[in-house]
């Protein structure tokens, strides 16, 4: 089969994916067998294939059926369609050292629940459990303003840890940057992920009202959140959050408001996560984002390559659900916009970790992204002298789907942009080596998001 071209079938949809120019087919059995025995040649011209070779390599198919098929092919192949060249990697060496637009804010290094799969070794990232100063937290403003150049669009997450910890520290860093935004010619746009258990009327409130988005933790079932999601002595987490979060969303919601959403994981303890998700949707989420846990293979709750199967028919069946009840919930995973996707240099390199992107710990230390954190190596400087190291940053413009080892030749490298640099920096041991197992899942969600947005269009 031509590698130009990635076709496979979901539920009872045959789909084709024009890899280079994204779009993307539903056809008939015929077709999507006729596929399998053609590869333009494009100095050649047309298809390079007749309907009696075909024929002869198809004859369970009536030949009229299989010229009128070729006809239909030819016409999506010279409208380039079909079988389209690589125009992308023209652009690879124009992902440059960018101006800084997205910031990553570390509030706490400190956290209220003690999430056994952690990535952030229970919210101190390795040095020691701090909360992030008023004064840093405004510095940090300071700093993105300046290193934004002419971007006038900003964005803060306000992280952890737990950021509800440092609520003083959010509020001070929101209202400085508000005080000074149209100055400057900016507009920020905050977000926070919190684990829900300080949330109040004050700070739900206060959230609903500044936070352009945010991201609330939760497993899913209760007996699955509550196994990993504790706190300092053991004890679940699910029975507290839970009504917090539901009152959360319904002011947002009551507002005509879209913009947040429940992020959960899931592990090998619960490989039947769709069950999760529709516990979710029950409790009246339906914007949804579950996530496979990434972390060493040696944990007992680590996914390995043998799960993935599993995983597989996991995918499918939430593919199933909501292709039967579109506006049941949202899965993030599987959102694709078919019709306007990301600009070139976005598709190339993805998130922008270490280039547009940083993240600030409470001393103020940059570092490429929330995961490089406490490693370093990877440290590019502090915004207190306002130095940015520039080979970390030059590293990471040239981090993209040519630079990273067998992302240029995979089919789905336009949707995933490469995955996450620091995941594969950590658990593959270089940031251009893509994490196999990650990979693997991402193409089966961009698989399933696919025939969801081909069966809606």
């Amino acid at each position: 089969m031509d590698s130009r071209i990635h076709k496979y079938k979901q539920g009872d949809m045959y789909i084709v994916l024009d890899i280079n120019s994204g779009g993307v087919h539903v056809v008939d059995r015929l077709i999507f067998d006729m596929l399998d025995y053609i590869c333009p040649d494009h100095e050649g011209g047309g298809l390079g294939v007749d309907a009696e070779q075909l024929a002869a390599s198809l004859p369970q198919y009536d030949k009229g059926e299989i010229a009128e098929a070729l006809s239909e092919l030819e016409e999506l192949y010279n409208g380039k369609m079909l079988f389209s060249e690589d125009e992308y990697r023209q652009y690879a060496e124009m992902t440059l050292n960018a101006p800084i637009k997205a910031m990553c804010l570390h509030v706490s290094h400190d956290c209220n629940l003690r999430c056994k799969y952690c990535f952030a070794e229970t919210g101190d990232f390795g040095g020691g459990r701090m909360l992030m100063p008023p004064e840093v937290g405004r510095k940090a403003i300071d700093f993105l303003i300046e290193k934004s150049a002419g971007r006038e669009n900003l964005e803060v997450d306000f992280f952890g840890g737990e950021p509800l910890m440092a609520w003083d520290t959010v509020k001070a860093t929101v209202d400085y940057a508000r005080s000074i935004e149209k100055q400057h010619g900016k507009n920020f746009r905050f977000t926070i992920t919190t684990n829900g258990v300080l949330l109040d009327d004050e700070k739900t409130e206060y959230i609903n009202r500044e936070m352009s988005n945010c991201v609330l933790s939760l497993d899913g079932r209760k007996e699955v959140n509550d196994r990993i999601r504790v706190t300092p002595n053991e004890k679940g987490s699910y029975d507290l959050i839970v009504p917090k979060f539901q009152k959360l969303v319904k002011g947002r919601v009551n507002e005509g408001r879209t913009d947040h959403y429940i992020r959960g994981t899931f592990t090998k303890y619960n490989l039947d996560f769709t069950n999760d998700i529709l516990h979710m949707a029950e409790l009246g989420f339906k914007q949804l984002s579950v996530e496979p846990v990434v972390t060493d293979p040696q944990m007992p709750y680590a996914i390995a390559e043998s799960d993935l199967p599993t995983i597989f028919d996991e995918y499918d069946r939430l593919c199933e659900i909501m292709k039967n009840d579109p506006k049941k919930f949202n899965f993030f995973h599987f959102k694709i916009d078919l019709n306007q996707g990301p600009c070139a240099v976005k598709r190339l390199r993805g998130c922008g970790c270490g280039n547009e992107y940083v993240a600030i710990t409470p001393d103020g230390d940059i570092f490429p992204c929330h995961q490089f954190v406490g490693m370093d190596e990877w440290k590019m400087g502090n915004i207190f002298d306002g130095n940015v190291n520039k080979d970390i940053k030059d590293y990471f413009a040239k981090t993209h789907i040519y630079s990273k080892e067998g992302c240029a030749d995979c089919w789905a490298r336009f949707y995933c942009s490469g995955g996450c640099n620091a995941n594969s920096f950590k658990y593959e041991g270089d940031a251009r080596k893509p994490h196999k197992i990650a990979c693997e899942m991402q193409k089966k969600r961009i698989e399933c998001g696919i025939a969801l947005a081909a069966g809606d269009s």
